[in-house]
């Protein structure tokens, strides 16, 4: 029996997953993650799930992949596997198999990834001229700190190893000596 396996995909958390409608599939992987990032925790899953026969369903060639390479391995992952992949939005379907796959197919699949590409460029021009832009203007902030430095100062006035402060905040150690030195702490024997 064929399986359907989906995969939703949506960039951030305010988005949600209902222009993706994949419900009629037997298993669903999702994630509110960039299409751009390569810690992509539910796609790995899902590659590790499949088996031959199974068919990958996804709402559009961009939900899988923003680049040209990236959809080009991910496709050939789920081909090696035995298995197929769908666009629905596209009305596309990719065996692996080039005696099977219409080569036309192969060529739109091509070009609404570049495309797909193109745009993730474009969006990201404009971020940076609007980072840019809010520097010069003084209203750029920057992201909030994702680590909350007192509580490594804390830990480094405790004399804490720095490998424990990691351990404990869950972060690495080269953030800990870059907050100590952003903060100005010193040890006896100097500058961390």
């Amino acid at each position: 029996m064929t399986r359907k396996i989906g995969y939703r995909r949506v960039s951030s958390d305010e988005q949600n997953f209902e222009r993706q409608d994949l419900s009629y599939c037997d298993r669903v992987f999702e994630e509110k993650v960039s299409g751009g990032s390569l810690k992509r925790p539910e796609l790995a899953k899902m590659l590790d799930f499949l088996w031959v026969g199974d068919e990958v369903h996804v709402w559009s060639i961009d939900r899988l992949a923003r680049s040209m390479s990236d959809l080009l391995e991910i496709v050939e992952t789920i081909s090696k596997s035995g298995s197929s992949v769908h666009f629905i939005s596209e009305n596309l379907k990719f065996s692996g198999n080039p005696d099977e796959d219409d080569a036309a197919a192969t060529l739109q699949m091509h070009l609404l990834a570049a495309f797909a590409q193109f745009e993730r460029s474009i969006i990201r021009k404009r971020q940076r001229e609007g980072i840019t832009k809010a520097k010069a203007a003084g209203k750029y902030k920057g992201r909030k700190p994702s680590v909350n430095r007192d509580d490594v100062l804390r830990r480094l006035e405790l004399k804490l190893p720095v490998a424990q402060i990691a351990r404990e905040m869950g972060i690495s150690r080269s953030t800990v000596y870059s907050i100590a030195r952003e903060l100005g702490f010193q040890t006896q024997a100097g500058m961390l």
